[in-house]
């Protein structure tokens, strides 16, 4: 396996890994972003006020879009396996 080979798997590994994190990423980043607003304008300083929300939006966007992280998953996994001879050598 040449240095070519295990850049581009390694490139298409965090590829995927970023695309498939993105969505909770992007839902629990935007969530605490509100809250903290809220929070600067109100002076409510909880930690609970802050968790909570951000772990209900995490666990709704994981419900929501978990069919499309394994199909993600899976398309790369057949992308892996489908040309190993490269790998192999």
């Amino acid at each position: 396996m040449t240095v070519d080979h295990v850049v581009q798997l390694a490139r298409l590994a965090l590829q995927s890994a970023f695309w498939i994190t993105l969505p909770v990423l992007g839902a629990a980043t935007l969530v605490s972003l509100v809250i903290n607003v809220v929070q600067v304008m109100t002076s409510i300083q909880d930690v609970t006020v802050t968790t909570v929300p951000r772990l209900a939006a995490v666990g709704v966007i994981l419900f929501f879009t978990t069919p499309w992280m394994l199909n993600h998953l899976v398309s790369f996994t057949i992308l892996l396996f489908a040309d190993f001879h490269p790998y192999c050598r």
